[in-house]
């Protein structure tokens, strides 16, 4: 049980820092997290249907609209009909929002470079297996 209240305490401060952190990097962009997020998915996983993406950022596609309709007018994201069913919408990164990502991707980068910089490549591995375990669950 002490094991579970201390993950649970050191969960939790690592969310918090992070989130931190993630605000003030975004807060230097002029954009908001929630739209960041959204290159960021983008950008990883490429275009795709309206539906998919929301159900990656956990939001509904009312809520993905409104965020969507924001970016289309700061030419970061641009709309697209499906190849192969006219009636869905595809959204994917215009040349700048491509760029926002592979910015803020680095940002990232230099981040877990520099919080896993004493760690060894066991220590990398087990870090990794363990987030990927975690990850499994939401």
């Amino acid at each position: 049980m002490q094991n579970l209240e201390t993950l649970n305490q050191l969960l939790t401060e690592f969310y918090d820092k992070m989130s931190s952190w993630e605000q003030s990097v975004v807060k230097e962009t002029g954009y908001s997290l929630a739209q960041v997020h959204t290159i960021e998915v983008l950008g990883v996983h490429g275009a795709m249907r309206m539906k998919e993406l929301a159900d990656k950022l956990g939001i509904t596609t009312g809520t993905l609209t409104v965020q969507v309709d924001k970016l289309v007018a700061a030419n970061l994201i641009e709309r697209f009909s499906h190849p192969n069913d006219r009636r869905a919408i595809v959204v994917g990164l215009t040349e700048e929002g491509e760029a926002i990502h592979r910015h803020h991707n680095q940002l990232h980068l230099s981040l877990v470079k520099d919080i896993t910089r004493h760690f060894d490549e066991g220590q990398e591995a087990l870090l990794i297996s363990c987030l990927s375990k975690m990850n499994r669950e939401f």
